[in-house]
């Protein structure tokens, strides 16, 4: 700096102000320079910093998307041997000639109607991110279309389950009075051994539901909404699932 003071002095002294102006100008281009060269620098970081959190955020989302990808391919698993359960006992009372056993009725009724469906998702830093902000950002416009959308979508599933888990329970209802009896399904399908429960002291026939109107129109009525379920909810939502990790597998970085 002093060197550059002297410089000035001696061109001031020397009066010689045409370059003494030329080289002022010149140290104002050096000084813009050097801002430019400092704000470019700091914008690297700084790109280099988001750049580094969306890395981190799209590693963090395939886990969690994997995992409910697991998830939901159970579900839909536990939803259609629902299903089937259910159609192999209409086929039984549509067809008399189709002979049934208290034990294989049992089988059927516990497999069929034992397992209700939930699909929970692991959305924690989904959730986080949407909470915080920080859904902006991730650089790719549709993928944040999707996860916000995939959010709206877990709202509609979650009303579809709960109408399917009423109509299951209508049929669990017809076991709640003193015509039908639980006790002869946890005898003959196994369930005591599961909950170490004593055998009954006798058999109470469940078979004479095989002719009642209400039964059938319950099963029939909760096959429709398992069907529903799978085809119009469940697999949509896999769709939508496998289209986010795939746009993740092109956005991560490895």
């Amino acid at each position: 700096m002093k060197f550059f003071r002297k410089i000035r002095q001696k061109l001031v002294v020397e009066k010689k102000i045409r370059n003494y102006l030329l080289y002022a100008i010149g140290e104002i281009i050096l000084v813009v320079i050097g801002i430019l060269i400092a704000l470019a620098i700091n914008n690297g970081q700084q790109k280099r910093i988001l750049e580094k959190k969306e890395q981190t955020y799209l590693k963090g989302l395939k886990t969690e998307f994997q995992f409910s990808k697991l998830k939901l391919n159970e579900l839909i698993g536990v939803n259609r041997n629902n299903y089937k359960g259910a159609k192999k006992i209409i086929k039984h009372i549509s067809e008399d000639t189709m002979a049934i056993t208290e034990k294989q009725f049992s089988e059927l009724l516990y497999n069929s109607f034992v397992s209700g469906i939930s699909f929970n998702p692991n959305n924690s830093l989904l959730n986080e991110m949407i909470n915080s902000g920080s859904l902006k950002d991730l650089s790719n416009p549709q993928l944040r279309m999707d996860l916000t959308n995939w959010i709206s979508t877990l709202d509609d599933i979650g009303k579809q389950e709960n109408e399917l888990a009423l109509q299951r329970e209508k049929v669990l209802d017809m076991f709640r009075n003193n015509e039908n009896s639980i006790r002869t399904i946890f005898d003959l399908a196994g369930v005591n051994a599961v909950l170490d429960l004593p055998q009954g002291n006798q058999v109470s026939s469940n078979l004479h539901l095989l002719d009642s109107q209400e039964f059938e129109n319950n099963i029939l009525t909760f096959m429709l909404t398992t069907y529903a379920t799978e085809n119009a909810h469940y697999t949509p939502l896999m769709e939508s699932l496998d289209a986010i990790l795939e746009i993740l597998d092109t956005e991560i970085k490895e």
